[in-house]
């Protein structure tokens, strides 16, 4: 990648190349033991991604001793910042009581109960190590409970690495996402924010579906927002036809208000998802859902038999004390934060996505809401949309993941390299941003002003 247009002479790759040198060392290191070096195939970036040491509040420092803003936030699940007093002190306490009982812990049931206080369709919880088991688990839940096995999705929804639902991810959403899938037949796939189109496909297989899965803020798909009118007529699809209405909040989940986004919306989920933040940065997924949904995966002696129960295991490491910790510290801390704390991370992320837009001068479109933000370069975004030097293209419409997927990717990508290369500044390339309630707003200033001298290069 040649990141070179802002900041003068040395290209964004030969600086980075020089302030990274022990990454580069160590990366080597890392790529001859690990296929790609990496340990998530989305968290690899060219020449090669830095190495990070340590990280608090708002920052993230690499092996050479660089210090960068984060926006990536641990996957977006840090909405706290990094090593926040209050979780580590509750880690800590943990540990000295033990970190793997394998039984019922207290801690599980201080989150348990803090979740359900925040989000209504949570009668009855079942933890997970992650967000893909929650996701699977809920499918196969969905699948139970109807008796049938189609499972619908959006293009462009992540919902982890299950075979259920790794289906219609990246462009061309008609492509196989992976060798090795049996189950894609069992999957619809329907256009993101275009109900019209998303009715019609449904009503095609309406005697076999199952569930539809979908989240109000398409995450990895763009950082674009759900209609609201869109998701009540997918909800209401679902009950007509006798499916279940799952939403995946893994991401959204105590990012946007204290619970769920889709509480604001007036929806009514039989099944929600949740993840990333509730594990307060230890690894966690959560099938959340309506008692009699839930009742399904009830293996003891008042359940329904091992017929017609459907199997939820969790795993060896599901619910562990400090994860629940973990949770169950990050709620009370942003549950004593009030109204307030999500005012001030909304109304910082309202000043991002404002001030990106003016920096890129018409460029780019900016998406997102609350704390979540996302540039996408209009194609030929640089302003060489034609040979006779005419002006740049006006900003894209955002939508669905196939209006993302038509955006300058290349562009974004070296926009992201350019932040992380010259200015201290991370966003995983490609990715939306997070904020924390660690991030000020200087650092919002930085990050307009960071983007100011790069639009000026193009």
């Amino acid at each position: 990648m040649d990141g070179g247009g802002s900041g003068g002479g040395r290209s964004a790759l030969d600086e980075y190349r020089r302030r990274t040198p022990r990454s580069a060392e160590m990366f080597a290191r890392s790529r001859a033991m690990h296929v790609n070096g990496v340990h998530h195939n989305i968290r690899f970036f060219e020449p090669y991604p830095f190495v990070a040491r340590s990280a608090a509040g708002s920052r993230i420092t690499d092996v050479d001793g660089n210090e960068y803003t984060d926006y990536w936030m641990g996957h977006w699940s840090l909405v706290l910042g990094h090593a926040p007093g209050a979780v580590a002190g509750a880690v800590a306490g943990q540990l000295g009581r033990g970190w793997m009982h394998g039984t019922v812990s207290e801690p599980a049931m201080a989150l348990s109960e803090a979740i359900r206080g925040a989000v209504p369709a949570a009668e009855r919880i079942r933890y997970t190590s992650t967000g893909t088991e929650a996701a699977m688990y809920a499918v196969r839940l969905a699948r139970s409970l109807t008796g049938r096995p189609t499972a619908a999705k959006v293009d462009g929804g992540w919902h982890g690495y299950a075979s259920e639902l790794l289906k219609s991810v990246n462009w061309p959403f008609d492509a196989p996402e992976s060798g090795g899938l049996v189950d894609s037949g069992h999957v619809v796939s329907v256009p993101y924010n275009d109900l019209e189109a998303s009715l019609e496909a449904l009503e095609a297989v309406r005697g076999s579906l199952a569930c539809i899965v979908v989240e109000p803020v398409l995450g990895g798909g763009g950082c674009i927002p759900a209609d609201e009118s869109y998701l009540r007529g997918l909800q209401e699809f679902a009950r007509r036809s006798g499916a279940l209405f799952i939403l995946d909040e893994i991401v959204t989940g105590f990012r946007l208000r204290y619970g769920c986004a889709y509480e604001a919306m007036r929806l009514d989920p039989d099944i929600v998802l949740l993840g990333k933040i509730v594990g307060g940065g230890f690894p966690i997924g959560a099938i959340c859902g309506k008692a009699e949904a839930m009742a399904a995966c009830d293996t003891g002696p008042g359940g329904p038999g091992r017929r017609r129960r459907s199997y939820i295991g969790g795993g060896t490491f599901s619910a562990n004390p400090v994860t629940m910790a973990a949770g169950a510290a990050t709620l009370r801390e942003l549950g004593a934060g009030g109204a307030g704390a999500y005012d001030r991370l909304g109304a910082m992320g309202a000043r991002v996505r404002g001030g990106l837009s003016r920096a890129l001068g018409g460029r780019a479109a900016v998406t997102g809401t609350g704390s979540l933000f996302m540039v996408h370069f209009a194609p030929g975004g640089d302003g060489k949309a034609d040979g006779a030097g005419g002006p740049p293209p006006p900003p894209p419409s955002v939508r669905s993941a196939a209006d993302a997927a038509a955006c300058d990717t290349g562009l974004l990508r070296r926009y992201h390299f350019e932040m992380i290369a010259r200015d201290g500044i991370f966003f995983l390339p490609e990715k939306m941003g997070a904020l924390s309630l660690e991030h000020a707003d200087g650092d919002a200033r930085a990050l307009v002003e960071a983007t100011e001298r790069f639009a000026q290069g193009l």
